[in-house]
Formats: structure tokens, sequence, C-alpha cells
């Protein structure tokens, strides 16, 4: 049962504090408790961190874009609390909610009338040859750059303990199939059921030709060790603050084991969303 609703909005969205100042005494005439995001500050709601909303709500609904989504979905460690994002106006794919279909579908979700999608999540340790780790959760993608000035870099790639290829390449993506439709899409990577158990892999403007993505499973680990000194190169994780890889630091990408529930929109379906934001398959 839903008793108590998170609330995370875009930082300066203007559109989501009006839609919150009337979200929130809808959903406590309900008799729903509303812990809203600091910063948001409408009448009637608890201020509280997103660490706290990830940790207390049942529901947490999200208005914004993508990266609002993603920026609370990386801290909520419990499978069975559903995220319902809210497109304030972008692209929005994985925010599939319009603002004008958020009651009827806040109703549905309040009392369990909708589908909720089970999308996986990787761990990705960043381990330096100090011997310093820094772990990462994300929902769509870690990337490996290089940065403005610096020359194509050398990726060493391994699949579990079998050797891929060295990629020579401006980055690699490595995503999840919910992130596929983003990053991963511009650089020539698959479109792949979210629901499925994969990794892509897809380099960034590869030197070579043959180097094309490739998907692999999410049983595997992916292993990437920098073989390229005097380049700024950066690994960033689900499009937050990234961290400085040097020469011979390594990326290991994998299962987290924990999914991120995600609403889906009661009104369209997946491909229903790839014909309409994408274009896809048109003529």
């Amino acid at each position: 049962m839903i008793r108590v609703v998170g609330l995370v909005a875009k930082y300066g969205e203007a559109k989501a504090v009006e839609v919150a100042g009337w979200l929130v005494p809808w959903l406590k005439k309900r008799g729903k408790q509303v812990l809203v995001e600091e910063g948001l500050s409408p009448r009637g709601g608890k201020s509280c961190a997103k660490k706290e909303i990830a940790r207390k709500a049942d529901l947490i609904v999200v208005l914004g874009g993508d990266g609002t989504l993603l920026s609370i979905a990386s801290l909520v460690e419990r499978p069975d609390v559903p995220i319902l994002g809210v497109n304030l106006g972008g692209l929005g794919f994985i925010t599939e909610v319009a603002v004008d279909e958020l009651e009827l579908a806040l109703k549905k979700a309040l009392t369990g009338d909708v589908v909720v999608e089970k999308r996986m999540t990787l761990e990705i340790r960043v381990q330096s040859r100090k011997g310093t780790t820094k772990k990462f959760r994300v929902l769509n993608d870690g990337v490996i750059t290089k940065g403005a000035r610096s020359k194509i870099i050398d990726l060493e790639t391994y699949i579990g303990e079998e050797y891929l290829c060295t990629y020579r390449a401006d980055g690699l993506i490595i995503s999840t199939p919910t992130g596929s439709t983003a990053y991963s899409l511009s650089a020539g990577g698959p479109i792949l059921y979210p629901s499925l158990g994969a990794m892509v892999l897809s380099p960034i403007c590869p030197h070579t030709l043959t180097n094309r993505p490739i998907v692999v499973s999410n049983r595997s680990v992916i292993r990437v060790t920098l073989r390229s000194a005097g380049n700024t190169v950066i690994f960033s994780p689900d499009g937050m603050e990234g961290v400085v890889l040097r020469n011979g630091d390594r990326i290991e990408a994998r299962d987290y084991g924990v999914p991120v529930s995600l609403v889906r929109a009661p009104f369209r379906s997946y491909f229903d969303i790839l014909r309409n934001k994408l274009k896809w398959g048109e003529r």
C-alpha cells in the first residue's frame, strides 16, 4: 500500500513548482504523506533530501526530464518502489507521462492499476592504479570520453577474462537497455527492449570502421583499461559529475542486481514512444 509519496523536481524549473503546488494538496486530500525534495517547498509537504525520499517513499513522482529521474533512480535500493516520471516539456524518453495525464496516471498508480517495468542498473567501479576504488550505480550508462584537446585514446577491453579488443576512439559508452535510446543511440548503438538483461558497448567515433557496437549478456563483467598517457580522459556516470582517469586506470561494469521500477505510461506502449519521440520507422 502506498502511504508515503516523494516528489523530486528539476531545479529552477517554474513548471515543476506550479505542478507541485496543486499536487501536494491533491495527495494530502487522499491521506498520503508527502515528502518534497529540498528547494521545492510547496505547502503541506515535508522537505527532505533525495536520499531520504529514496529511503522512505512508497512511490516517487519525478517532475522534470530524464536527467532528474536518473538523479533519484540510482539512490532507490528497493525494487518494489515505483518511480513515475512526468515530462515537463523536453524529449523525456523515460519520463513518459505528460503533465495533463498526471492526475489520471497518479490515480491508477495509487491503486496499483499500472504496469511497472523492472529496469536493470549497472554497478560501475573506477579502479585507479594507486588502489583506490569509486563505485557508481547507473540506470542509463557510463561514458568514458576524451577531453576536447586530447588525442584518440586506447581502451583495452575484456568481457570477463576474454580479450575483446583495444578500442582506438574518442571514447566508449557502456549502456543498459534503458540507456540504449540515449547517448549510445547517438553513437550508432542498437535499440534494446528495456526489460532485456543485456549491456551494450558503443565506441564513440572509432578510428577503425569495423569497431561496431556489441551487445553482451548482463551476466558478463566488462573490464576497460585506459592505455593512453598525457590525455585528459573523463568517466561520467549517467551524465553526472565525472571522474578523471589516468593511464592504467580500469573501469569494471556489471549488473548491479537491484533493478529500478518505472511506471509505464498507461496511455501508450514502448513502441508508441519510439515512434512519437524518436520518429522511429518514419519514411
